[in-house]
């Protein structure tokens, strides 16, 4: 707790995640931030236009924030800013955090470089907030104004095994977890078990379990930290023990040279790319995969990373993962064993706020733009909360409108999934998805807030010509490129505007034989496999474009950090639109304008409403 004295001096004790001493100048914010399209790696300035801290920078400061959220990369990006000095010199949370912390784990365990990662009450939380600008010392679980015994070092290095005690806790370790610590399976297997037990702890896991197969996000080229790590583990011998497919990759490996990708950041990321399939992983290079044949059923206990798949995995799949960091998942992969917690068990998959959405009076009304704007809404309305969504069992959403909730949803939210009753399997009525009542929170979602979110997406004010329409974030299925092609048919796309695709090799290669790919080419649709559009700078993104349109929630929230141009969001009839008009009108749907509307909204849901 908080104490102050009568010079109002700061004494705070905290719980903590990883060990150190730091000193620095406090940045504090009570709004969760994901380090993935939120914090340039090279500079440390915060990018996330849409957070409250957006262009400050972290390094060398205490950051204050409540959790992080969105993408599981942030555990790369957090390790390239230790490595190249431009991080924090240490980290204050809320509530206990994974992404960020596993960061600093890697870069202590493999690198030999950490900083202090503390979890402290909501109280003192609060009070924390009115330090910020202020300098504070941490050391150990003490946080205060002043320093304590000895002046604190940057950076708390750790360099051999004995120096690295392995916490165990109260882990309860299997015959072949002992194995792999004492190296019987190699050193690689050895580094990865001794990540995993040091996040099981964090996690509150008492025993590790075995999973059937891992999705690797770590694949993306962070920076050099990112390179370093996996080939190292590669270079020790490492081979994965479950199937093991690999998320989007930062570059089209097959197209790479010719779209003029500057040659040492694509034979990095190549290079990365490659350490990951010479470990036995599938190039499969999807962040979605989920329409993959090797898609996990109901129940199977997995472990992805990438925080829509993650979502999806665990919401429409209702497979059972957690939302796993990136390099927590190659450790996973090389072992087969992962912490037994989080929505891996039943408890932790009920959901602890109920959000009651207002009734679309007429459905028919309703088009793709909805269901990314509604997973963007509930998501910063359950910023760690699982909630179960009432007013949308007479929808019928395809599996492509879930995938666009879950990923909108995804980045905003630190909650590993979602309920959505009726729709979701798992959520067959609300009493079954539940916790305890008396810890359960009611939201009644006001139609005005649509609007708030549509506002919020389409974040330029100004009515400008439409340079570029992106899709595919996540990406493309079959089913969309075919809607695309439907949309284009008979229309001129217009010679200014580019429009780019993003999808798996293994959709392509489907829409390839259905006619699909070379009709849309032909209309002047560029696609691109391998990579995905959080990856995606200049010069695939020509220097010229000023303005940007696409059908992405999770896009058009980070896109403007990512890429410095204005973003417009809309339905995917509107972006085939604006590609053949040069301009995007920004006229609001008509479920938006339906729902924004006292006479045409309904609600289906009665104060009190049960399963």
């Amino acid at each position: 707790m908080v104490s102050t004295s009568p010079e109002n001096r700061l004494a705070i004790e905290g719980h903590v995640l990883v060990s150190g001493r730091a000193f620095g100048k406090l940045v504090a914010s009570q709004l969760e931030l994901s380090f993935w399209g939120g914090v340039n790696p090279e500079t440390g300035e915060i990018i996330d236009r849409h957070h409250v801290l957006s262009g400050k920078y972290i390094q060398d400061t205490i950051l204050a924030i409540p959790s992080s959220r969105g993408s599981c990369s942030g555990s790369g990006v957090l390790l390239e800013l230790l490595l190249n000095n431009k991080g924090p010199k240490g980290i204050i949370f809320q509530r206990r955090e994974d992404i960020l912390s596993l960061g600093v784990i890697v870069a202590e365990e493999i690198f030999g470089k950490a900083i202090p990662v503390l979890t402290i009450d909501a109280t003192d939380f609060q009070q924390i907030q009115q330090w910020d600008g202020r300098c504070i010392f941490i050391d150990g679980s003490n946080i205060s104004d002043h320093a304590i015994n000895k002046k604190p070092g940057q950076h708390q290095s750790r360099n051999t095994d004995n120096e690295r005690k392995l916490p165990l806790s109260n882990v309860k370790l299997s015959d072949l977890d002992k194995a792999f610590l004492e190296g019987e399976h190699g050193e690689a297997s050895r580094a990865a078990i001794r990540i995993i037990l040091r996040m099981a702890k964090i996690l509150g896991a008492t025993e590790l379990m075995d999973v059937t197969q891992v999705h690797v996000d770590g694949c993306i080229y962070t920076g050099p930290g990112s390179l370093k790590f996996a080939e190292k583990l590669r270079d020790l011998g490492g081979k994965v023990r479950v199937p093991t497919s690999l998320n989007s990759i930062s570059i089209d490996q097959k197209r790479w040279r010719i779209q003029g990708v500057d040659s040492a950041f694509g034979e990095a990321a190549g290079r990365l790319a490659s350490a990951y399939t010479d470990m036995g992983a599938r190039p499969t290079f999807t962040c979605a995969p989920y329409q993959l044949e090797s898609a996990p059923k109901f129940g199977e206990q997995v472990a992805w990373a990438e925080s829509n798949a993650v979502v999806y995995a665990n919401s429409v799949l209702g497979a059972r993962t957690m939302k796993y960091p990136d390099f927590l998942d190659i450790a996973i992969a090389l072992t087969g064993r992962a912490p037994k917690g989080g929505p891996h068990v039943d408890l932790h998959r009920l959901a602890s706020l109920i959000i009651r959405v207002p009734t679309i009076k007429n459905v028919a009304t309703i088009d793709d733009s909805f269901y990314p704007l509604l997973g963007y809404q509930i998501g910063q309305l359950a910023s760690s909360c699982i909630p179960a969504v009432l007013g949308l069992e007479a929808l019928n959403p395809s599996k492509d409108d879930l995938k666009a909730f879950g990923a909108a949803f995804a980045t905003v939210s630190s909650a590993p999934m979602f309920h959505i009753v009726g729709i979701t399997p798992e959520a067959t009525s609300l009493n079954v998805v539940i916790g305890p009542k008396e810890l359960v929170r009611t939201i009644d979602v006001a139609p005005e807030e649509f609007l708030e979110c549509w506002d919020q997406l389409n974040s330029s004010s100004k009515n400008q010509q439409i340079d570029l329409v992106s899709l595919g974030n996540p990406h493309f299925s079959l089913a969309e490129i075919r809607t695309l092609a439907s949309l284009c048919r008979g229309q001129i796309k217009e010679s200014t505007v580019n429009v780019m695709v993003t999808c798996s090799r293994s959709t392509h290669g489907l829409a390839r034989q259905a006619g699909f790919i070379e009709e849309l080419e032909e209309f002047g649709v560029k696609f691109m496999t391998d990579t995905c559009w959080c990856m995606i700078t200049e010069p695939m993104i020509p220097p010229s474009t000023k303005a940007i349109i696409t059908n992405s929630g999770k896009y058009a929230h980070y896109g403007p950090g990512l890429t410095g141009r204005d973003f417009y969001f809309g339905s995917l009839g509107a972006c085939v639109e604006a590609a053949c008009h040069g301009r995007y009108r920004g006229t609001k749907p008509r479920w938006l304008l339906d729902a924004t509307n006292s006479s045409s909204i309904t609600s289906s849901i009665k104060t009190g409403a049960s399963g």
